[in-house]
């Protein structure tokens, strides 16, 4: 049984930076495409980012609203996976969930991941 949580939500201001974090159980990382959702309240969760391992290396695919700004990485040491969110902005408020699947390959559909976390709540005041 694969379970993951998040963690490292919070209250910042507009151009602050965040890390969110992923701890996995059950499973280790490296085996496992991850990705990052949200949701703002009256809205749909979106795909925010993603990160799957490949015979040729990693690979990484964002949200264009989030490209440049936000930075998917893991530490298979931890069984972890990190969201870091650089100069954010109101429209980033939303609950921002970890999603896992095993097998190589990005996705960004939710229905391409079997494993989800519970969420964690970022606010960004301006």
């Amino acid at each position: 049984q694969v379970q993951l949580v998040e963690s490292g939500g919070g209250l910042v201001q507009a151009g602050d930076s965040l890390r969110l974090s992923c701890a996995a159980s059950g499973r280790t990382v490296s085996t496992l495409a991850m990705g990052w959702f949200r949701q703002a309240p009256g809205k749909e969760r979106e795909f925010v980012a993603t990160m799957s391992w490949s015979w040729s290396g990693d690979n990484t695919y964002y949200a264009d609203s989030v490209k440049g700004r936000f930075t998917i990485s893991r530490d298979n040491a931890k069984n972890t996976v990190y969201l870091q969110m650089n100069s954010l902005k109101p429209e980033d408020t939303a609950v921002y969930y970890c999603a896992g699947v095993p097998g190589p390959g990005v996705r960004s559909k939710e229905r391409g991941y079997d494993y989800w976390g519970q969420g964690t709540q970022v606010t960004v005041s301006s």
